[in-house]
């Protein structure tokens, strides 16, 4: 596979899936071979507007085909488990649009048949990848702003109720926390790692999920991460590591961020930017095929690992948030990847 391109089935012909494939089909050395959906009517318009030459009428389809190297997992994010699942007994490697699974129980169990049958796997975290982001993670490694001691992350945008959407509907795991509060969970887990205490606050909406949510990660070293997800309002969505000898401001949206500013004390400050290529989506390609082409399982800009255990804080976050339309809405997170 050193030589030859990358060959990616889509799994899924929504608005996701229709942006990573743009994003592929300018990319040099990949390629879109197949498509696949559950009705063989969406996956041919898909397949026609994308000019790509397979539409599988089934995700079974898509799995077992040969000539596909790797999958990208594009449903709605209760149906990762078992579709990413149909593909590793297929065969194929998986890249699973984020959260990965909706539980750290489904997300460990995917990563076992992984490594069990020998595939790379790894969470659509497109943030990870990011020219600015991977920027930032050199920045604080060699102590550009010293010891971290506050992170603060924030995702919230307007969206109007509707209780038959996914994401207000409790049992399609609606709600901000696995939506979109997974961008500054993971972002304060990338810098400041496992968190020692969770706290969370949340206003729930009519149908029960979170709509307004704070959080507060604490950790043995002193600092702390400050963390906002919602669904009711456009917030800033911008991001801010404080350290001991400076702060770095990454520029909104901080998960897929152009720009970023490092304040050093006693410095100017000084501001990194950069164009993004395409939609943004073409950087966690390249790190799928560079592991591909290297025989790799994962990667480890975003270790399987993590990936579950950040799931697991998710976990923790949404039982802080409580009362029973919250405990049915956990319940349902976990039928939704049922085995």
């Amino acid at each position: 596979m050193t030589d030859t391109p990358i060959r990616w089935g889509i799994l899924g012909t929504g608005g996701i899936a229709r942006v990573f494939t743009e994003d592929l089909l300018r990319l040099p050395g990949h390629e879109v071979v197949a498509v696949g959906s559950r009705a063989t009517g969406t996956a041919e318009a898909f397949a026609a507007r994308h000019g790509i030459g397979r539409a599988h009428g089934s995700y079974e389809d898509l799995a077992a085909d040969g000539e596909v190297d790797v999958v990208y997992v594009a449903t709605p994010h209760p149906g990762h488990h078992p579709a990413a699942l149909r593909c590793l007994e297929g065969g194929r490697a998986v890249l699973v649009e984020k959260p990965f699974t909706t539980t750290a129980a489904d997300a460990e169990h995917l990563i076992a048949v992984a490594r069990d049958r020998g595939l790379f796997a790894m969470e659509g975290m497109w943030t990870r990848f990011n020219p600015v982001i991977s920027r930032l993670r050199a920045l604080v490694a060699d102590g550009a702003i010293g010891e971290i001691q506050s992170v603060y992350a924030d995702f919230s945008f307007a969206f109007a109720f509707d209780p038959a959407h996914r994401l207000w509907a409790p049992e399609l795991a609606g709600g901000a926390l696995l939506d979109v509060g997974v961008y500054p969970v993971s972002f304060a887990w990338m810098l400041l790692g496992a968190p020692d205490t969770v706290q969370a606050t949340s206003a729930p909406a009519p149908t029960g999920v979170d709509a307004n949510t704070g959080i507060l990660l604490g950790y043995a070293s002193g600092a702390v991460a400050l963390l906002h997800c919602g669904l009711m309002a456009d917030s800033p969505q911008t991001a801010t590591v404080t350290g001991t000898k400076g702060r770095i401001e990454v520029a909104a949206p901080f998960f897929r961020p152009k720009a970023m500013t490092v304040h050093r004390a006693g410095a100017e400050p000084e501001t990194f930017t950069t164009e993004i290529d395409g939609h943004g989506y073409t950087y966690q390609a390249a790190e799928v095929a560079r592991c591909l082409r290297a025989g790799a399982l994962e990667s480890p800009l975003m270790p399987l690992g993590e990936t579950r255990d950040i799931l697991g804080t998710l976990e923790t976050i949404a039982a802080l948030l409580g009362g029973p339309a919250q405990a049915a809405r956990l319940d349902g997170l976990r039928a939704s990847g049922s085995r």
